[in-house]
């Protein structure tokens, strides 16, 4: 469902989308999404948006049946189980690439050696210099 109210305030104002992105600290793509009802807006999101817009929130809000869509250069995850309160013990790691995964892996085993590395400088040091 397209967040009329919204975009409706934001063209008023004469802001753009990539200024209200800029503003929530998402990208430009995943902001015309939320606008346009394929993303969710989270609540805390919605009360930037009517913080940046300087109006009360009832002024834009309007209910979420988003979508769950995935930009796999920022991967969005499921809103609901977060947005909702609910706790559950699902992961939701299925939305991020293979290739994303394999660079922090990669990035972790660079880190852990050089821990390693750096453990045994510290058993060279003379007991005053640690």
């Amino acid at each position: 469902m397209q967040k009329e109210k919204l975009r409706a305030i934001r063209k008023q104002k004469g802001y753009t989308q990539q200024q209200v992105a800029d503003f929530i600290a998402t990208d430009v793509s995943n902001y015309s999404r939320k606008e346009s009802g394929d993303v969710k807006i989270i609540s805390d999101e919605w009360d930037k948006i009517a913080r940046f817009l300087q109006v009360p929130l009832e002024e834009i809000y309007e209910d979420e049946t988003a979508a769950v869509v995935v930009n796999y250069d920022h991967p969005v995850f499921n809103d609901k189980s977060i947005s909702a309160g609910a706790i559950t013990n699902q992961n939701n790691y299925d939305n991020i690439p293979g290739s994303v995964i394999e660079n922090l892996q990669g990035y972790i085993t660079l880190l852990k050696e050089e821990n390693d590395r750096l453990k045994e400088e510290l058993k060279g040091l003379p007991r005053g210099k640690k």
